[in-house]
């Protein structure tokens, strides 16, 4: 065990998370969504439960915070702002509940909310009007804090009829930075100390902005079916494995 990694994870564990950072960040970038809960089903096979929720967090601000400043352009800000305002109350209101759940059940909110994600109903992308947009931001914002990845959630306002593909992949990424963002003011509010996971949360913000570079290279050439279907399935495993930990892991 290396001094400079926390309790738990070796160097096998880091080249991997480092990798699978890079790689589903170009997948986000290229697909548009999907990246952060991937990371965060494989991120739960490594990281001790009561790190996951904020180390991944953290690491998706790093993401999608490459991403929006890549694309800053084309970000609708006018929707973000609203957004983000939503999340700020979200975001208060996570600092009273998010310490009250025993950590198997967190990793079981985990795992079932990754299933629904993959295999639920799929929300349809909703023009929202202002009143929305802020309670979808808090609302979003109060979910994170439990389970990490509400992108796909997010995106069911974003991924709008009327937005290009740029655009779209713009404001998602600002929306998803500023959550990330207050969901580590959360976790530090309440105690979550970062300082042993730094090093480790670099490592992965700089291969996911490497993974961004290239995922947003392929974003105009790149079909999203076969991506669609493995992913559905590997993440699919490895929530089903985070339920065998709960139940039959002693």
């Amino acid at each position: 065990m290396t001094a400079w990694l926390p309790d738990g994870l070796n160097h096998l564990d880091l080249m991997i998370l480092v990798s699978m950072s890079a790689l589903t960040s170009m997948m986000t970038a290229a697909v548009g969504i999907g990246g952060g809960v991937l990371l965060l089903a494989i991120m739960a096979q490594m990281i001790p439960v009561q790190a996951l929720i904020p180390v991944h967090g953290l690491v998706q601000l790093g993401s999608n915070g490459n991403r929006a400043y890549m694309t800053r352009q084309h970000i609708d800000w006018q929707m973000s702002r609203l957004f983000i305002l939503g999340a700020v109350l979200g975001a208060a209101i996570s600092v009273w509940i998010v310490v009250q759940l025993p950590l198997d059940m967190i990793r079981l909110c985990v795992a079932f909310f990754i299933l629904f994600l993959v295999w639920g109903p799929k929300p349809k992308a909703l023009l929202l009007s202002n009143s929305k947009l802020v309670l979808a931001g808090a609302v979003t914002t109060i979910i994170s804090a439990f389970v990490g990845a509400t992108g796909p959630l997010v995106a069911a306002f974003v991924h709008r009829q009327n937005m290009g593909k740029l655009p779209t992949v713009a404001t998602f990424a600002a929306c998803m930075s500023f959550q990330h963002l207050l969901k580590a003011v959360v976790f530090m509010s309440v105690g979550f100390v970062f300082q042993e996971w730094l090093l480790v949360v670099l490592l992965m913000i700089a291969s996911g902005a490497l993974g961004t570079w290239v995922g947003l290279h392929l974003l105009k050439s790149l079909s999203a079916d076969v991506f669609k279907q493995l992913f559905r399935w590997v993440v699919t495993v490895l929530a089903l494995r985070l339920c065998w930990q709960v139940f039959f892991s002693g």
